[in-house]
């Protein structure tokens, strides 16, 4: 080496180890001491998609404008697919982290459970996919998931939409296929955790007919749910209720995506002998979007918002929860998604926030 390039060496290995000096601490977060959520509506929660964040501070954050804005409930995704290794063991601490905190703010976390790992599936299909060789294994994680988190986690979901064939993988969207799992996973979890609520759904709203290859009408696939016997095998109902363009009162029908199309899905469990049971509204509101044919404008999404929570207080003793899609997401979607969060990636809350903030603390 000359001696003008072991000088241009020596400064730059020189400059590195100052800046290695002066770079800051590692920022410890710690869920610090318990909160509780004030609030005058203790139905209201929201969809919080910590799922992808990978910054503790920022789950930390979410958590704490949630709890702010006077919602007890959160729903939360945690991927089968993410922390399962094939030798049975799991990697928890991502879900670690989002439970502490959680329990920190007070909230109250119904967990949605699926994707299926790349060792449970057959070659080339997608995360979604999940058929009966791999049941067994799911009901597995299901349990470990109730055992770990007892006393700080209140409800699992058994998968996601399964009445929409995407959520299958693109397999046929079968009641007594779904019944099948459900029962194994029911029983898994109540034999580690019997205080564990097991969640049936979440359903999809859709009117797709039988055959379609692309899912299949949620009241019908509720009833088909029955007839397969899935009565005995989940404590509550997971449902999605979106309003799309309808304001939150208008008049359910079986032929219409509106907001009461819960009343309907009610019906079927009621004509089933089931009206003991809770439903949990786990996907629920308006989108804003200025192009998409399915928004409404930002003053009628906060109005709409507010009426279907006091709606729901007023007449659905049997809703538990509507949690409100979604909280916030970790990145931009850069599409119409973006359009029906509270709070943007940078944490600047919207207005719906603010008016859902006020309406929290409204007797």
């Amino acid at each position: 080496m000359t001696r003008p390039a072991y000088k241009s060496g020596l400064r730059l290995f020189t400059l590195a180890l100052i800046l290695t000096f002066l770079r800051p601490a590692p920022l410890l977060v710690t869920p610090g001491p318990p909160q509780t959520v004030v609030t005058q509506h203790p139905i209201l929660g929201t969809h919080t998609r910590l799922t992808d964040e990978v910054e503790e501070w920022k789950i930390k954050r979410s958590l704490e404008l949630v709890r702010e804005m006077g919602a007890p409930w959160i729903v939360e995704f945690f991927p089968w697919a993410y922390y399962a290794a094939e030798d049975g063991s799991y990697a928890w601490g991502h879900p670690d982290m989002v439970v502490a905190h959680a329990a920190a703010q007070g909230l109250q976390v119904v967990a949605r459970l699926g994707l299926t790992p790349e060792w449970a599936r057959p070659p080339d299909t997608p995360l979604t996919y999940l058929d009966e060789s791999a049941y067994d294994d799911f009901a597995a994680y299901a349990a470990a998931f109730a055992d770990r988190y007892r006393g700080r986690v209140s409800a699992v979901i058994v998968g996601n939409e399964p009445n929409l064939s995407y959520e299958w993988g693109y397999r046929p969207t079968s009641p007594a296929d779904y019944v099948a799992l459900l029962k194994e996973v029911y029983t898994a979890v109540k034999a580690a955790n019997p205080d564990m609520q097991v969640l049936a759904g979440a359903l999809a709203p859709t009117l797709e007919p039988e055959g379609s290859p692309w899912g299949l009408n949620d009241l019908a696939y509720l009833q088909g749910m029955y007839d397969a016997g899935a009565a005995g095998y989940f404590d509550g109902l997971a449902v999605h209720a979106y309003g799309l363009t309808f304001p939150p009162e208008a008049e359910p029908g079986p032929d219409i995506l509106n907001f009461r199309r819960v009343e309907l899905v009610r019906q079927v469990m009621v004509d089933n002998s089931d009206a003991d049971k809770d439903i949990y509204i786990t996907e629920t509101g308006w989108n804003d979007h200025p192009r998409w044919t399915l928004a409404v404008r930002p003053a009628q999404r906060i109005q709409y918002t507010l009426d279907a929570l006091q709606y729901a207080e007023t007449h659905w003793p049997f809703v538990k929860m509507v949690a409100i899609w979604a909280f916030r997401f970790p990145a931009p979607q850069k599409s119409y998604m973006d359009y029906y969060t509270l709070v943007t990636p940078e944490f600047v809350k919207k207005p719906i926030y603010e008016a859902l903030q006020e309406y929290a603390q409204e007797k």
